[in-house]
């Protein structure tokens, strides 16, 4: 798609009060491919002030209506399923058939299940002597990342608008163009003028600008940890509500009555899809030792099959961090048994998949967020040794549990202090909760769970 030089407010295609813009580069080839204009303050303000004078009718809109927009919605993105999978590929890197069968499906079922919610909904409900009303908490500042740029947008603004609520989105600055694709199928379903409104910019300035601004009801926020308590600071200091789904080190722990070679496959594949950039993926893998070496070498051999199936890392600064992972891990112990920092290529932002085995726990690559397509191979003991290890960092997303009984992968699985689990390699599924523990984050996405971030609650007594 053409680089809109503008931005999306109370239904219209308007300037930016600055000059100022966004390069957007192809991740492939660093080529230049568009411009957007970098929003600021004033942008952010003018955006927040037609949401909150959309909001009272949009609350007030039969759930039917609101649901019948999202369902309009869900059709345009099917509609233009294969150019705007074609404007992912073209921003993020991600290869055609990933981005059509991914980024585009997950986020077109996202939609589809919210249109379903927004007319199912109990919105009112009898507790004892009292009526309780769900309400709309009002108008929310959607914050979201470039890895699932799609994906990301749709799990925060289909549930705000299902409950009611309007939207000012600030995407990020890598993935822009998707973002105004988004804005473009919101207007072509008949969404009202100002229900949602879409400021690019930069995270620092119209970021920082949504979540401070006092009209502004609720923050969601998808990122890293370290923005991420920074926008909670700033919103608990004016008592405005958050959702946070904030960064990750998944465990993948594969237990000695496990298939050895599907596990290691599966979590090979989790880890290289998207070139690693998944905040929930199960970098971590954790096998006992009487089957450590017959896992590191099924693991780098699954990681070599990879090679160039795999696309660029976003940017030049996060193919820089990840190599910096890689060098970090090898300095202080680890060993190589695939990839590696050298690039595969001469132009574009390419990491080789890499296999780092005889990871230690105490390790920086088993403790911080690569988010690239690195993979730790650590051995255990025994099942608590397994335990201690797994839930041994800040984090607590996600995570993947394997064994020859789903009873024990259950059992073992119930004590990770992790928000979401996989058995034995369980399919994605959009209607379960998705959020984390500890500093993975506050709330859930998905489902009835995510409607739920974007209600309050009244109750009437009789």
């Amino acid at each position: 798609m053409k680089a809109q030089q503008a931005l999306y407010i109370d239904g219209v295609w308007c300037p930016a009060e600055g000059r100022d813009t966004i390069d957007v580069v192809n991740p492939v080839d660093e080529q230049v491919i568009g411009q957007v204009p970098a929003g600021n303050a004033e942008d952010v303000d003018h955006a927040v002030r037609a949401a909150r004078a959309a909001f009272p009718a949009w609350a007030a809109a039969p759930p039917a209506e609101r649901a019948a927009r999202l369902a309009a919605l869900r059709d345009v993105l099917l509609a233009r399923k294969d150019e705007i999978a074609g404007t992912i590929t073209a921003e993020l890197g991600s290869p055609l058939a990933f981005s059509q069968a991914v980024h585009m499906g997950t986020p077109i079922a996202v939609a589809g299940s919210y249109a379903e919610l927004a007319a199912t909904y109990a919105f009112e409900e009898k507790v004892g002597n009292s009526t309780v009303y769900h309400e709309p908490i009002g108008v929310v500042g959607a914050i979201t990342p470039w890895n699932y740029p799609l994906h990301q947008i749709v799990a925060k603004v289909a549930p705000a608008l299902a409950a009611g609520c309007t939207v000012v989105l600030k995407p990020a600055e890598d993935t822009p163009l998707t973002a105004q694709a988004f804005a473009e199928a919101v207007h072509e379903a008949g969404v009202p003028a100002g229900v949602l409104n879409l400021v690019t910019g930069l995270g620092p300035v119209a970021g920082q600008a949504l979540a401070g601004h006092p009209d502004v009801d609720l923050v969601s926020f998808t990122g890293s940890t370290a923005v991420g308590s920074r926008i909670a600071a700033t919103a608990g200091a004016a008592v405005k509500k958050v959702a946070l789904e904030l960064g990750g080190k998944s465990a993948n722990v594969i237990l000695p009555s496990a298939d050895l070679a599907p596990a290691v496959n599966v979590g090979v594949a989790n880890v290289m899809s998207n070139s690693g950039q998944t905040c929930s993926a199960w970098t971590r893998m954790l096998v006992h030792t009487a089957q450590y070496d017959a896992a590191v070498e099924l693991a780098a051999a699954a990681a070599a099959k990879y090679g160039d199936r795999i696309g660029p890392v976003v940017n030049a600064r996060q193919r820089d961090r990840v190599r910096g992972y890689i060098e970090k891990g090898l300095a202080e112990g680890a060993r190589l048994v695939a990839g590696g920092v050298e690039p595969p290529r001469e132009r574009g932002y390419f990491i080789s998949p890499t296999v780092l085995a005889d990871v230690t726990p105490e390790m920086t690559v088993a403790q911080e967020e690569i988010f690239g397509p690195v993979l730790s191979i650590l051995r255990y003991g025994d099942e608590e040794d397994a335990l201690r290890i797994a839930n041994g960092t800040v984090y607590g997303l996600a995570g993947a549990v394997w064994a020859g009984d789903e009873a024990e992968a259950v059992a073992f699985a119930r004590r990770m202090e992790t928000g979401q689990v996989d058995i034995n390699g369980g399919r994605f599924n959009p209607l379960a909760p998705f959020g984390g523990y500890k500093q993975s984050g506050v709330g859930r996405e998905l489902g009835v769970y995510g409607l739920a971030e974007y209600l309050q609650t009244k109750s009437l007594q009789f």
